[in-house]
């Protein structure tokens, strides 16, 4: 199939009972058995569901994989991932992630006994010379939230299985989502998302999803999910299957417009800077060219005002952008990172990485473009 097609069939199919075309709610925590062990394929719902099954079946589809996960949020997704880790692993990964992920690495995983190494994987090499005997996961975030940066996933995944084949690597591919690109083709071993965002779409839930190829690191995540307990409800599953089905039409709009707002801003006499991996000016835009089929919706800038006052000024005067954390819905939301998503990071690390009092970061919804530029023009002007 291709992915248009995947997004509304792949690895689903009719409900048996009825026929019924998208899969029931199937709201119950347990199944009747005919004998102890002998039951449909479903014994209790932390282990498997039936609209859960089917939401997982087409995480794995969109992203090529062969087996896909449903978990409570996208940050139980990531800790599903650091459990396959023993304390004294290494982690490298990069100098730009989701605060919730640097919290959860620095502030949890850290104390257990895993090492965690920050680099700029804007260069592979910075990636490969960070790599120790110890080192167990490379962790990529592409594009990077809030900067925008571009890692080359097939070239750093490439390197890393050149100096140890068995150090996994996983992608958090939330930005970009499988429509844009499908880092398990790219060679990458497991792939995250924060599903609460693209493949939901619609801010009406909280989920996180893995998906793989490999059949020994699925059971392997199974068991974690399973003995850990993180698994998303029927109802959440149910809602994030019927987002998925419309991801393509969403995305198009998403990059559509996500083009146009970054082109605006690069000329707005107010704006120093602007972060979209789909502008010529992007260090890895070649990079981005070769990897991703369009560019997205995600867009940050840095006003030339650098006061803290002049960003809230701006954040405070949006009518079409609702201020929120958050991404990914159809509505456009803006966001200012130093004080919201990544306030948890350490106001140092956030100063030398670039996540400065005046960077601003906008999802870009659906909605008519000229109304979101207007909006912008009136709160830039303020």
């Amino acid at each position: 199939m291709k992915f248009n097609t995947k997004t509304i069939h792949g690895g689903q199919k009719h409900e048996e009972a009825t026929g019924s075309v998208m899969p029931p709610i199937f709201q119950t925590s347990t199944f009747a058995q005919s004998s102890p062990g002998v039951h449909k394929g479903y014994e209790y719902s932390r282990a498997a569901n039936p609209t859960r099954t089917a939401l997982e079946d087409a995480f794995a589809a969109i992203e090529n994989g062969t087996r896909g996960f449903a978990f409570s949020s996208g940050l139980s997704a990531v800790d599903c991932v650091l459990r396959l880790l023993n304390p004294g692993d290494e982690v490298v990964t990069g100098d730009d992630l989701y605060g919730g992920t640097y919290r959860m690495f620095t502030r949890l995983f850290s104390k257990y006994g895993l090492k965690f190494t920050f680099v700029d994987m804007n260069s592979v090499e910075n990636v490969t010379e960070a790599i120790t005997d110890k080192t167990k996961l490379v962790w990529l975030e592409t594009p990077t939230n809030p900067l925008m940066k571009i890692a080359d996933i097939a070239g750093i995944t490439a390197a890393v299985k050149a100096v140890n084949s068995e150090i996994m690597v996983a992608v958090d591919n939330t930005f970009a989502t499988p429509y844009l690109q499908r880092p398990l083709d790219l060679g990458a071993d497991i792939v995250m998302h924060s599903a609460t965002k693209y493949l939901g779409g619609h801010s009406d839930l909280v989920m996180g999803a893995l998906m793989v190829k490999d059949a020994e690191l699925a059971e392997e995540l199974h068991f974690i999910q399973f003995a850990g307990g993180a698994v998303a409800g029927p109802m959440d599953s149910f809602l994030a299957l019927r987002g998925v089905k419309t991801l393509h039409l969403r995305m198009q709009r998403h990059c559509e417009n996500g083009k146009a707002v970054a082109a605006y801003l690069v000329k707005h006499p107010k704006v120093a800077e602007v972060y979209y991996p789909g502008l010529e000016s992007h260090p890895n835009h070649e990079i981005a060219k070769n990897q991703m089929d369009d560019f997205g919706g995600m867009v940050s800038f840095r006003l030339k005002d650098e006061s803290q006052q002049a960003a809230f000024t701006f954040l405070e005067n949006t009518k079409v952008f609702t201020l929120a954390e958050s991404l990914g819905g159809v509505e456009s939301l803006v966001n200012h990172p130093s004080t919201m998503t990544h306030a948890s990071i350490p106001e140092p690390e956030r100063l030398k990485i670039g996540i400065t009092d005046s960077l601003i970061r906008l999802s870009v919804g659906v909605e008519d473009i000229e109304d979101l530029l207007g909006d912008l023009e009136a709160a830039l002007a303020k």
